[in-house]
């Protein structure tokens, strides 16, 4: 990918073929600039990985399921960028979730110094008390998706500022990337 923005757009709407949007939809779904978002989907679009449609003065994309290079595509994507949005989706419906973060070397990786570790698995901190069995239900769902082994650790909901140890200072003095209850 050229960057972590195209890779981020690209994939949100191949992970989700259902999904139609507005590109100022998907600037805000990601926090993305709209001017940014516009300029990748001008880009995908010309290279056959979504269409748009109009509709007034609206433009809704959506991924190409048609284009050859969808399927393989989407799951590259979705493996590389899209545990955030996966595990908001798996984790919104479970009840007693008050936060969730992802961190480990997923999350070094997606943040700005990179990180250097291989990323064998995704490292998710759930703040709560979730239903363990739903939790366990949606994490699953998550690793099938991800392609990849979804390890969890579970702690109080005030955890992350009250919270000892030497498992807390490690998770805490390193990259966390915060997952979006509200956006399943």
């Amino acid at each position: 990918m050229r960057s972590r923005q195209q890779g981020e757009i690209l994939a949100r709407l191949l992970g989700d073929p259902e999904l139609e949007a507005s590109v100022t939809d998907i600037a805000a779904m990601l926090g993305l600039p709209i001017s940014s978002v516009h300029r990748e989907i001008e880009r995908a679009q010309a290279a056959g990985i979504v269409t748009s449609r109009k509709i007034g003065n609206v433009r809704l994309v959506r991924a190409n399921t048609d284009s050859p290079y969808y399927r393989g595509l989407a799951d590259v994507l979705v493996r590389a960028f899209g545990p955030p949005h996966v595990l908001a989706e798996v984790l919104a419906d479970v009840d007693g979730i008050d936060a969730a973060y992802v961190y480990g070397s997923w999350a070094a990786r997606w943040s700005e110094d990179g990180g250097t570790r291989p990323v064998a698995d995704i490292d998710v901190l759930v703040l709560g008390s979730p239903d363990r069995d739903r939790l366990y239900a949606a994490l699953s769902a998550a690793e099938e998706r991800l392609g990849r082994p979804v390890q969890d650790a579970v702690r109080p909901a005030g955890w992350i500022d009250d919270g000892t140890g030497s498992f807390h200072a490690t998770v805490v003095s390193r990259p966390l990337v915060q997952i979006d209850l509200g956006q399943g």
